[in-house]
């Protein structure tokens, strides 16, 4: 176990800090969707933007603000993302209808773009012989974020209503940008450049209507001319966003570093494996707290511990996918997580009869996940050379919240195209109330759907190229000029 200087300890310490929060942030909120229902008075379809409007802008912003840090120092823009997050947490809960919470989630999700940060700041900070165990560490802690989020946020949610679960979180948000300012430290050279407004723009249409015409089309028709209009739209912008990078000299995504192999492969199989991700987070709370027969009738504290497991062995499985990283290399460390996790969609589609069996199955999706982040996180960092260590992350957020942002609009379709008639209560006069709810075949076609992204994800992470992490890569000697080339690594 390497003894990191203080500066590097403290600097991965809030890291980790910033991965709980936004992990518990986020994940508090998964418990209480069947109760956001009610709350807001909507259906699972809506609901799903409550995570989706948070995606998309923090798809945004990763990008932009892994640019900006690149240009004008890591640490003034982490704090300005801070400040940013802080303040949208303290108006979290106190929305009183569905379109101000969906508003306050966009802004909130502008604070994602932290995670391209830090891990440039940990390329900054941290000796290449132990980037790897660095990496672990910090995400290690996102999955700590989501035990303390699926159980804390559901305990607090279910005696004391969602609104305090984000009240909690203010001192912390705020203890965050503290001791960020005081503590933080930016030794890295700035390089600037201008920012690629059109690029963003073309990207951010060209997401926006994708996931926009994917969740309204049951509702909306899929045959309709807006549907349809939407999805050219979507093609038409991600066209154009392609077109616009290629001739920019300062592209909001680099054409150039998608052109290495093992960069291009870890960005897709990192959205595949994302979506994944967000099939479990968007479908197994709504399994475990729906009402029998269509689900299995649990508390939102009891579905939290459904879950903690799996945040458990995420936890315990980082630094091991760590010393796998670095012994053997990160693709060998993708690949194995990979495996695991599309055997927990196996699991799910065949053995969910009971809260003990979907617990089984989270679990071994906790330690896939372990894997893939560190392995993928890894595979970009000794791809890229220093000075682009903020638009590399950068660019792997956008990627990965696409993949995030396509699982709950699939997953709210299917939840409100394949329902069953089930009994909630009764009228005073003895009438039975019925509640139409995601059927089991729902859940089926959902993790099928899995299973083939999870699929394709292998199949893209054999495909790479195997590195062996070493002690001194040329990069560091390259001062910047340019991608590593690929038979350096």
């Amino acid at each position: 176990m390497p003894k990191f200087s203080r500066h590097a300890g403290l600097t991965i310490s809030i890291m980790a800090f910033m991965g709980i929060l936004i992990t518990y942030v986020e994940t508090m909120i998964t418990p209480a969707i069947p109760i956001l229902r009610g709350f807001f008075n909507t259906n699972y379809d809506s609901l799903s933007w409550i995570i989706t409007a948070y995606i998309i802008s923090g798809t945004v912003s990763a990008a932009i603000f892994g640019r900006l840090a690149d240009i004008y120092g890591k640490k003034r823009i982490f704090l300005i993302l801070a400040t940013i997050y802080a303040i949208a947490v303290s108006f979290g809960g106190f929305a009183t209808s569905l379109d101000e919470f969906i508003l306050i989630r966009t802004v909130q999700g502008l604070g994602m773009g932290m995670f391209p940060v830090a891990f440039a700041l940990l390329n900054d900070q941290v000796p290449k012989e132990d980037l790897a165990l660095a990496q672990g560490i910090v995400s290690s802690t996102f999955t700590a974020g989501a035990a303390v989020g699926l159980v804390l946020g559901a305990f607090i949610t279910q005696y004391y209503g969602w609104q305090y679960s984000y009240h909690t979180a203010i001192p912390v948000a705020f203890s965050l940008l503290i001791l960020s300012a005081v503590f933080l430290r930016d030794t890295s050279e700035r390089h600037k450049q201008a920012i690629d407004f059109p690029g963003v723009f073309a990207l951010a249409v060209g997401v926006v209507s994708l996931i926009l015409g994917l969740s309204e089309g049951e509702y909306w028709g899929w045959s309709s001319t807006t549907i349809i209009g939407l999805f050219i739209l979507s093609i038409v912008s991600l066209l154009l966003f392609v077109l616009i990078e290629i001739r920019s000299k300062s592209p909001f995504i680099s054409m150039k570093l998608l052109r290495i192999r093992n960069v291009f492969l870890s960005n897709f199989t990192g959205l595949f494996a994302m979506t994944g991700m967000f099939f479990l987070f968007y479908t197994v709370p709504t399994l475990l707290e729906d009402p029998k027969p269509a689900g299995f009738a649990l508390s939102i504290v009891n579905a939290g511990l459904v879950m903690l497991p799996a945040a458990a062995v995420s936890m315990i499985f980082a630094p091991v996918s760590a010393l796998i990283t670095k012994r053997k290399g990160p693709k060998l460390t993708i690949l194995i997580g990979t495996l695991v996790l599309f055997v927990s969609y196996l699991g799910l589609y065949f053995n969910r009869g009971s809260p003990t069996a979907i617990t089984e199955d989270a679990t071994i999706m906790g330690i896939g996940l372990s894997f893939i982040f560190v392995g993928v996180i890894n595979m970009l960092l000794i791809s890229t050379p220093r000075n682009e260590a903020g638009a590399s992350t950068g660019m792997n957020v956008v990627f990965r919240n696409i993949g995030s942002a396509i699982a709950p609009a699939i997953s709210g379709v299917i939840e409100t195209t394949y329902v069953s008639s089930v009994i909630v209560g009764k009228t005073p006069l003895g009438t039975p109330i019925y509640a139409s709810l995601p059927s089991s075949a729902a859940f089926s076609y959902i993790y099928i759907i899995g299973m083939v992204f999870l699929a394709i994800s292998v199949i893209f992470t054999l495909m790479m190229k195997k590195i062996i992490m070493k002690k001194e890569q040329p990069e560091d000697t390259n001062k910047g000029k340019g991608p590593v080339p690929e038979s350096y690594l």
